[in-house]
């Protein structure tokens, strides 16, 4: 029998450029024009100035960042994750802003003992032929 496979993502006009250099493992994140703040998911109101014509602009960062929670993922909600569990999901807080926060997964596997304030690095996983899922992994040295 064959694994279902994992679901991937279906980018849209907003979310293109963050999925095409996700592919190139790198991160971009989308910044407001008007307020020069980053946006996660960028939406078509910032949530920082109010705008509503933000013409947000996808820059890349460096990824660092440090965990603020986590879970350890037990049943997989979706079918294409059913041969990962038990796997840990990070909230981490990007270096580049205050309070600019992304979930991914911790690719150190479910045993990681973490804390509050771990360093983390993004990572990719390559989940098809021209097509990566930031996550993230422990920095070396661990320790913001």
């Amino acid at each position: 029998m064959t694994t279902p496979a994992r679901p991937l993502p279906v980018p849209d006009a907003r979310s293109a450029p963050y999925w095409a250099a996700a592919a190139q493992h790198e991160l971009a994140i989308a910044r407001c024009a008007r307020c020069d703040r980053f946006e996660i998911p960028p939406e078509a109101i910032c949530s920082h100035c109010g705008t509503t014509d933000p013409e947000f602009r996808f820059e890349p960062v460096s990824g660092r960042g440090v965990v603020r929670s986590w879970t350890v993922v037990h049943r997989a909600s979706l079918v294409g994750f059913a041969g990962d569990v038990p796997y840990l999901l990070v909230d981490v807080e990007l270096a580049e802003q205050a309070g600019l926060r992304m979930i991914g997964r911790l690719l150190d596997g479910p045993d990681t003992v973490l804390r509050e304030g771990i360093a983390v690095q993004v990572a990719f996983e390559d989940v098809a032929p021209g097509t990566a899922v930031p996550a993230f992994a422990l920095a070396p040295g661990g320790s913001s």
